[in-house]
């Protein structure tokens, strides 16, 4: 058979020759993966997996957004990073694996935060988008673009051993926010930093987009339109919950309130007000100019052996509030983590003890990025 597509004057023809063979999808919809443009918003746990599959699948155009580098702790789920790609940038890292999957890929690399002032920018230019976020404030404005912009949202989610995956805003179904209408408060729900994830739960849930990505544009099967699935790793089993599009969505109901895009970064953090909050570049200047602080990293012991800011007092979340004697409350005190999340509520609390204490906004990685040393 194999023989059979090597007389055949496509170069595509064998690479994809058992896509071919399938009757659902065949020529055409092959040509249709080879023309189609996805935008990966994070090449983490999620996008590791999906931005491999779709590669590997012949997605003719792959756009990648991430601003972070790859962390060692990041080794055990992000399967498109390797060992020797620690410290480089995500998004480099990523492209030389979707290369080597694929060298036909177009790549189109966005080494930026996704944010309100590039969102509708970025989803504007595909055809659909990969939701690989791990944060409440970037999954709203994610899925708020997407309805604005009338492109399909495959999201997915993880946490410890439970992942969830879905496709919003397309066409008649319902958008995230007629699952959850508002981002919970700041720090109410711990990240993946904070809880731990099973390392192979984030390339099941990734694997799953991919599949909605491909049935998206080849326009295939059943999608997830309409249905929550629900997976737990523990216990190997799916559920599945109905979805409707509720007529009184915010974004994408009959009447809605929210009609241009929101950065819930700023609107839901109320752990720590922004005078409460130094950036990396401010803290760098403070640095320089020897302004008496102190530094703490309240990352685990594992963290801050694998990036750490010099002079960094390491004092874990978990027993920073048993260990006050150690604190100054004749300078500031500046907490940092790995992102800024949970700094911010150890700032809170700190504060509450009457201690000056700052908020290292966007943690290691910011600093990292900005290329302090």
């Amino acid at each position: 058979m194999l023989s059979y597509y090597r007389r055949m004057a496509s170069p595509d023809a064998l690479r994809y020759a058992r896509h071919l063979l399938l009757p659902e999808l065949g020529r055409e919809g092959q040509q249709k993966l080879i023309d189609a443009r996805v935008l990966l918003i994070g090449v983490g746990g999620l996008g590791s997996p999906a931005a491999l599959y779709l590669a590997a699948a012949g997605v003719g155009t792959l756009g990648l957004v991430d601003a972070d580098v790859v962390d060692e702790t990041n080794l055990h789920r992000q399967i498109i990073h390797g060992t020797s790609d620690v410290g480089r940038s995500k998004l480099t890292s990523a492209a030389n694996a979707i290369r080597e999957i694929n060298p036909d890929v177009a790549l189109e690399l966005h080494e930026e935060l996704f944010a309100v002032e590039n969102a509708r920018r970025l989803v504007d230019a595909y055809d659909v988008v990969i939701d690989g976020t791990d944060n409440f404030p970037t999954r709203y404005l994610v899925n708020d673009v997407c309805v604005m912009t009338g492109t399909p949202n495959v999201y997915g989610s993880i946490f410890r051993f439970e992942g969830q995956a879905a496709v919003f805003a397309a066409p008649g179904g319902p958008c995230y926010r007629c699952l959850h209408p508002e981002p919970p408060p700041d720090g109410l729900i711990p990240n993946c930093a904070e809880a731990g994830v099973l390392g192979v739960l984030p390339g099941i849930i990734g694997t799953i987009q991919a599949t909605e990505a491909i049935k998206l544009i080849t326009g295939i099967g059943e999608l997830l339109v309409g249905r929550l699935l629900l997976y737990d790793a523990l216990r190997m089993r799916f559920r599945e919950i109905s979805l409707s599009r509720d007529p009184e969505c915010p974004v994408c109901g009959d009447a809605p309130t929210i009609r241009t895009l929101v950065a819930y970064d700023q609107v839901c953090d109320t752990a720590v007000p922004m005078r409460d909050a130094i950036t990396v570049d401010e803290l760098h200047q403070w640095r320089e100019a020897k302004q008496p602080h102190m530094l703490i990293d309240v990352r685990e012991p594992f963290e801050h052996a694998s990036a750490r800011i010099e002079g960094a007092v390491l004092i874990p979340m978990g027993v920073v509030m048993g260990q006050l004697e150690q604190l100054p409350k004749d300078r500031p005190v500046v907490v940092q983590c790995q992102s800024g999340a949970r700094s911010a509520r150890v700032t809170a609390a700190l504060r509450e003890e009457g201690y000056d204490a700052v908020n290292l906004t966007g943690g290691i990685q910011a600093w990292r990025m900005a290329g302090h040393s």
